[in-house]
């Protein structure tokens, strides 16, 4: 990566000045759900065109007659939009202080891209885009294969040519992002509702890849946060990591100006989100789309939006924090944590939803239970497990230890009691506490050591043990959780009455235990 920012910081760009009505931009947007009869349907391809549409009207100085939004369109239709769109360039500006950005979502290969049953050369896609009148031309393919273009190309570092800021283009040339290389599957995300790579570019450009926090994302940041954002998340897939790849052929050096966050306060707002997690923003509800992420070590911490209502969820180490908050028009919104309610991950692993499918952790802490043999105290002691909580189910393995007593007219024991079993327990959550309901199953260690005048030896026998919990858990801070539970056990066991005579059969007892746990 330090290689591709010495070539991006040393000649990568061209420059877009800062005084509006100097530079025209143009774009031609394409998303198509449809290839051809053997792909796959896609679900986010359309949509995720939407997305990059409305971002580069509302903060990215591309006025709507100079915008083209296809969508579900054929190649006969994209070739004439592009068509239509290099002589309107050509018409209306000579073309030498003009921008063209063309963005494709969709199906394609290394050859072709996928528009339904309709095939469009990748080819002459690159030759209409490089061939326009327009100074500057920036073409990004978000599909398989795309990297196709940009293989085997690359470049040097150049020194700087002199520019001036006046209003002008400080160069001209073209460059292709791709959002995988040459061999590599796009890949698509039912929890971001949204490509990884169109996903975190859109992310980039309200404000995610504004590093220096100057209020403008340039190509070179959003590049940056874009690769870095979406090789990062593509790890974790099944399909293995996606790296999104460029190539460039410019003159002149400077940088250009993708996105201008803050550009349109009379429709747009901004969250700001403090620093030490990552935050996803879906819009109107927790089951949204997510329209910006900001994540745990981005410097860029705001983002701008569409005025109108939004579901923020924070991700700490140990816990969420989530909620809905509405942005103003022209608002300056800090996200605090008291506007957000604190979800512990057990409960969100029993929500069900999201990535995280479990959580885990040990516990430990004091045990009483009733006497199993007749005339025997109150057996004290400790006990430990681990527990793996799941969506809909518990899983704890425990051991214990507890000592009783045993007295009458000719004796007096203690009572050394080992327990292992295996608890399983479905939870239901209530504002503040958590109830659990389960059963349990195990076998115990009985070790009996007598005191009396004459001899008698130490006894040692089993027992199998099933029984029936009730637990209510509270959760504290830093990932602990205080609890007590409640059971009914039945042991199985031989007993030896008083009169010597040995019996197999149950024994029942109520035991609770009061225990810290962690979760991890």
């Amino acid at each position: 990566m330090n290689g591709l920012r010495l070539l991006f910081s040393a000649a990568l760009c061209a420059l877009l000045a800062s005084r509006a009505g100097a530079v025209e931009r143009y774009a031609v947007v394409i998303g198509n759900n449809l290839g051809a009869p053997d792909d796959v349907t896609l679900r986010y391809a359309e949509e995720d065109g939407r997305r990059v549409y409305d971002v580069l009207k509302d903060l990215g100085g591309f006025h709507a007659e100079n915008l083209v939004f296809l969508r579900h369109e054929d190649a006969a239709t994209v070739r004439r939009a592009l068509i239509a769109m290099n002589d309107r360039i050509r018409a209306s500006t000579g073309g030498d202080q003009a921008v063209l950005v063309v963005y494709y979502s969709g199906h394609a290969d290394a050859n072709a891209l996928h528009l339904g049953s309709s095939l469009f050369d990748l080819r002459e896609l690159e030759q209409l885009v490089r061939g326009s009148a327009s100074a500057f031309r920036l073409l990004i393919l978000d599909s398989c294969h795309s990297g196709t273009l940009t293989r085997g190309k690359g470049g040097r570092a150049a020194p700087p040519l002199p520019i001036r800021l006046e209003g002008r283009l400080a160069g001209e040339g073209a460059v292709v992002l791709a959002a995988s290389a040459a061999d590599e599957d796009a890949q698509e995300s039912d929890e971001i509702k949204s490509s990884f790579f169109t996903h975190y570019l859109v992310s980039g450009l309200v404000g995610a890849a504004d590093v220096n926090h100057d209020g403008k994302v340039t190509l070179e940041e959003a590049y940056h946060y874009t690769y870095e954002s979406t090789l990062r998340a593509s790890s974790r897939t099944l399909a293995g990591a996606q790296h999104p790849s460029f190539r460039y052929d410019l003159h002149g050096q400077g940088e250009l100006v993708l996105t201008t966050v803050g550009a349109d306060p009379g429709n747009r707002g901004l969250f700001e989100f403090p620093e030490g997690r990552s935050y996803l923003v879906m819009q109107d509800s927790a089951d949204g789309p997510v329209v910006a992420e900001v994540g745990v070590s981005d410097r860029a911490r705001r983002v701008d939006l569409r005025a109108g209502r939004y579901f923020v969820r924070g991700r700490g180490r140990d816990h969420l924090l989530e909620g809905p908050l509405s942005l103003a028009a022209g608002e300056l919104h800090p996200v605090r944590d008291g506007e957000l309610r604190r979800l512990e991950y057990a409960r969100l692993v029993r929500k069900g939803g999201t990535p995280l499918r479990r959580v885990h952790g040990p516990q430990a802490g004091y045990r009483l239970r009733s006497g199993v043999t007749s005339g025997s105290s109150v057996c004290q002691g400790a006990f430990a497990g681990y527990a793996v909580e799941m969506r809909h189910l518990s899983v704890t393995p425990r051991v214990a230890y507890c000592r009783s007593s045993l007295q009458n007219d000719t004796l007096s024991a203690t009572i050394d009691a080992f327990d292992v079993e295996l608890g399983l327990a479905h939870a239901f959550d209530l504002p503040g506490v958590s109830f659990e309901f389960g059963v349990a199953a195990g076998a115990a260690l009985f070790q009996q050591t007598f005191l009396t005048q004459g001899t008698s030896p130490p006894r040692t026998s089993g027992a199998f043990q099933i029984s029936a919990t009730v637990a209510i858990t509270t959760d504290l801070p830093r990932g602990l959780y205080l609890f007590g539970l409640v059971a009914g056990e039945t042991y199985f066991l031989n007993q030896v009455a008083r009169n010597g005579t040995s019996t197999f059969g149950p024994a029942f007892t109520v035991a609770g235990s009061l225990g810290l746990g962690r979760r991890f």
